[in-house]
């Protein structure tokens, strides 16, 4: 396959990057952590093996997330992130510099677009392509943009939850909270240390919230013993959490997300709210497989609602659809940047 111009499209997400590549699909998914040599100020790993130093590096060597809440929070190394991906899922040095899309969330200010455009562009993109998170969603998803007919997306990230309504190829209604995964397991961090005392890592939160985490009564209780640090003695402690406690720790973020869902269905056009009553709710990205989010959704809004297939990668595969869709003329640029 001729590597000249290779189309790339870039889920720049809080807790994973994820890189597609037209004609290979997701090559790349991998956390957006970087550990760096504070004293040599030298990258020393990236993404998977930068996750495993988390909360367990020596002085010297700090394990950072560049983006915060869905925005690049540290420009400098979000730049040198992207490099080393690009890098990595193409596997060789490239006879031309790639068309590049980025998706950033729906409610980012145009300098954090730039920003976003800029590190594309130093880590070798010929042109940037800035799509808002929804739209890439819904057309992960196998959702028609184009039609005149309402869509509703609700796109649960690691930093944030977009929601919004689509119909002709944009965004009629939306919404983007701070409440997604990273806010999950910040809630199981503070639910652990109120009810039993313990102090558990991010990792341990996480481990928590796949396994056991539920935002709706399950009908078997489900449980995982997790390792902390107790409070009181200040000693390494066994705890067994169930399903039941879970529901409990996250039931303030859940009711937020259906918060934000009916938030914008109340700022819906009545033409596009029948359409999404007859069509039903696709949920996308990693938060949406929380159990029950859907099934909370659904009793709330009366809804059908449903998870993509491929929920995690929905936004990189639609993101690199995008630019396949803009070569064939299937759609018109939207956010389109040329590179400087």
């Amino acid at each position: 396959m001729s590597m000249l111009g290779t189309d790339i499209g870039i889920d720049l997400g809080t807790a994973t990057v994820l890189v597609y590549i037209k004609g290979q699909g997701t090559v790349l998914a991998e956390p957006s952590v970087v550990a760096i040599d504070k004293n040599t100020d030298k990258i020393v790993a990236v993404g998977e093996e930068a996750r495993s130093m988390l909360g367990r590096t020596p002085g010297n060597i700090v394990a950072i997330r560049p983006m915060r809440e869905g925005v690049i929070s540290d420009y400098h190394i979000t730049e040198k992130m992207l490099k080393y991906f690009i890098n990595k899922a193409v596997g060789r040095p490239l006879m031309r510099k790639p068309r590049i899309a980025v998706c950033v969330p729906s409610n980012v200010t145009e300098v954090e677009k730039r920003a976003v455009e800029d590190a594309a562009i130093q880590a070798g993109a010929r042109q940037v392509y800035i799509i808002e998170e929804p739209i890439a969603a819904a057309i992960g998803a196998g959702i028609d943009i184009a039609r005149a007919c309402g869509s509703m997306v609700v796109d649960i990230g690691g930093g944030t939850t977009d929601v919004a309504v689509i119909s002709l190829e944009g965004m009629v209604v939306s919404t983007s909270i701070k409440t997604a995964g990273d806010h999950f397991d910040e809630a199981i961090i503070r639910y652990m240390r109120k009810k039993h005392n313990i102090l558990i890592g991010e990792r341990s939160a996480e481990e928590l919230k796949i396994n056991v985490g539920t935002a709706y009564t399950r009908p078997v209780s489900a449980s995982l013993e997790v390792r902390g640090r107790n409070l009181v003695t200040g000693l390494p402690k066994n705890i067994t959490v169930t399903s039941e406690e879970m529901q409990e720790a996250l039931q303030e973020s859940a009711a937020a997300v259906v918060e934000a869902v009916h938030t914008v269905l109340e700022k819906t056009p009545p033409e596009l709210a029948s359409d999404i009553y007859d069509r039903g709710i696709v949920m996308t990205g990693g938060g949406s497989l929380l159990y029950g989010l859907d099934k909370l959704i659904r009793e709330r809004t009366g809804i059908n609602t449903i998870i993509a297939e491929e929920a995690v990668s929905c936004v990189a595969i639609g993101t690199g659809k995008y630019i396949e869709f803009l070569a064939m003329g299937k759609i018109n640029p939207l956010g389109y940047r040329t590179s400087r």
